[in-house]
């Protein structure tokens, strides 16, 4: 699925778009599993996730090419991919679901995160304050966002088992819960 821009950095004038309306604005305070807890809780995965979960929280390079790359070798595995960026208001409400799901989740289903249109300093500095269980690619040009049909942060793409996209939802996640049922709607039926 591919989505074209009318400009460079559209994603981050249509998140900046969302954020000043108040989208997200107070992040949920929710318990997230500290790293040892996720470690712990993911022991045992199938050898594609735990090569994820050994990354965790790690802001790979490679743009697309490392990207498709990782993507094929999670076929036979359900892929949630979350595209976000530290300097959106709404990305930042919604990745403690991200953080409790993937834990929750991800013996069973691959996570990723793509961290688009945004610098790598801010980024990792992020991931060391909301450690999550699966790293994040680098999409300085928004070529991962375009490809994954994102047209704004944060966006959530649902691979089914087969690396064919089953579902894309646009903008943030209002509550854990609507995750959870978009997870078990779309990723792990298929699991």
């Amino acid at each position: 699925m591919r989505a074209s821009f009318a400009a460079p950095g559209a994603l981050m004038l249509v998140a900046l778009a969302l954020a000043s309306v108040g989208c997200g604005s107070q992040e949920p305070e929710l318990r997230t599993p500290t790293p040892a807890e996720a470690r712990a809780a993911l022991a045992r995965s199938p050898p594609p996730l735990a090569a994820l979960h050994r990354q965790g929280a790690e802001l790979l390079d490679g743009e697309l090419p490392a990207f498709r790359a990782r993507l094929a070798t999670l076929r036979g595995h359900p892929v949630v991919v979350n595209a976000w960026a530290s300097w959106c208001r709404p990305c930042r409400y919604e990745m403690p679901f991200f953080q409790r799901l993937a834990v929750r989740y991800g013996r069973r289903i691959g996570f990723l995160g793509v961290n688009s249109a945004d610098d790598d300093e801010p980024a990792r500095a992020f991931l060391r304050k909301r450690w999550t269980a699966f790293p994040s690619y680098t999409d300085p040009d928004e070529e991962i966002a375009d490809e994954i049909g994102a047209r704004a942060l944060p966006t959530t793409v649902f691979y089914d088992a087969s690396g064919e996209v089953a579902f894309v939802h646009q903008g943030q996640y209002r509550d854990e819960r609507d995750l959870r049922e978009d997870i078990e709607r779309y990723a792990r039926r298929v699991s």
